[in-house]
């Protein structure tokens, strides 16, 4: 069972910036697709950005040009650099794969953007 545990969140000011990385045990990560999630409160997880295990990357379009995805497949990790934040990216942030079956979740990294 492979565990995720994200790091990186905390209190910005908005126009700020954060990176957030995502550590992987086990052997499948570099075969697999990686996605960054986010769930405000009181709305449902959303998916936000994904790198493909060759490093291809899709946006949604509510961080398209603010939000970079990458990864490092010998340290397993998954990044996500987070520029200009809005207070609207106020969220708990959460990495998975893409394709089901997903791993379980992570505790997440709450990331608050303050106005």
């Amino acid at each position: 069972q492979v565990q995720l545990v994200e790091s990186g969140g905390g209190l910005v000011q908005a126009g700020g910036s954060l990176r957030l990385s995502c550590a992987a045990s086990g052997s499948v990560f570099s075969a697999r697709a990686m996605g960054w999630y986010r769930q405000a409160p009181g709305k449902q997880r959303e998916w936000v950005a994904h790198i493909t295990s060759g490093g291809i990357t899709n946006y949604a379009d509510s961080v398209k040009g603010r939000f970079t995805i990458s990864r490092d497949n010998a340290k397993n990790t998954v990044y996500r650099q987070m520029n200009s934040l809005k207070p609207e990216d106020t969220a708990v942030y959460y990495c998975n794969g893409v394709h089901f079956p997903l791993w379980s979740w992570g505790q997440g990294t709450q990331v608050t953007v303050s106005s």
